[in-house]
């Protein structure tokens, strides 16, 4: 029987959570705080604040998960196993989703809000060549890191496929993939730092 770790180190009897997936799945929305009270914490630093640093981002990240969780509790089947994976798995994808989100948003707020009377495209002087070197920054970096992880990066956040395309392409199941993905954004930023 695989269980989860729990906020103090202790686990759940999985008697007490089939009791409160019940009481949550008849409609007892305030089942949930049993929930958060026994994995609220380990999910945070283990499964989301790796992957979002910025802690205002995964504190929100976690209501995020607890959220879903609510709204899908209906299809969780009961099993032999820990409802603590099931929430892992939904904090581990949101944090990726706001990270994607993040990436694509940072270039859009380091640019600034777009003068008056002027339009901000990259023919722009000055601006088509920091694309240029920005690009070529991000590439020198991809060259730098395992062949594996710069495809996965490509895959998921220049060409912008789903997780499962991703996984495809590689020949791993999505599993997989999240982490190898974790592990190539971690390589890309000590190389792209250096």
């Amino acid at each position: 029987m695989e269980r989860g770790p729990r906020g103090h180190g202790d686990l759940a009897p999985l008697e007490e959570e089939r009791a409160v997936i019940q009481r949550l799945q008849a409609g007892d929305r305030a089942a949930i705080g049993v929930l958060y009270g026994w994995y609220g914490d380990t999910l945070y630093r283990q499964a989301i604040l790796p992957r979002l640093p910025d802690r205002a981002l995964a504190e929100d990240c976690l209501r995020d998960t607890f959220r879903t969780a609510i709204e899908k509790i209906a299809s969780f089947q009961l099993v032999d196993r820990s409802i603590f994976f099931w929430l892992r798995r939904i904090a581990i994808h949101r944090a990726m989703d706001v990270h994607r989100l993040r990436a694509r948003e940072a270039p859009l707020e380091a640019a600034g809000p777009e003068p008056r009377g002027e339009t901000a495209t990259p023919d722009r002087p000055g601006r088509q060549r920091e694309l240029e070197d920005a690009r070529r920054a991000v590439e020198a970096a991809l060259t730098r890191i395992h062949e594996r992880y710069a495809t996965a990066l490509r895959l998921r956040l220049l060409e912008d496929r789903t997780r499962e395309d991703c996984a495809s392409v590689l020949g791993v199941n999505v599993g997989t993939f999240d982490v190898l993905l974790h592990r190539a954004c971690a390589a890309f930023r000590k190389v792209y730092a250096s």
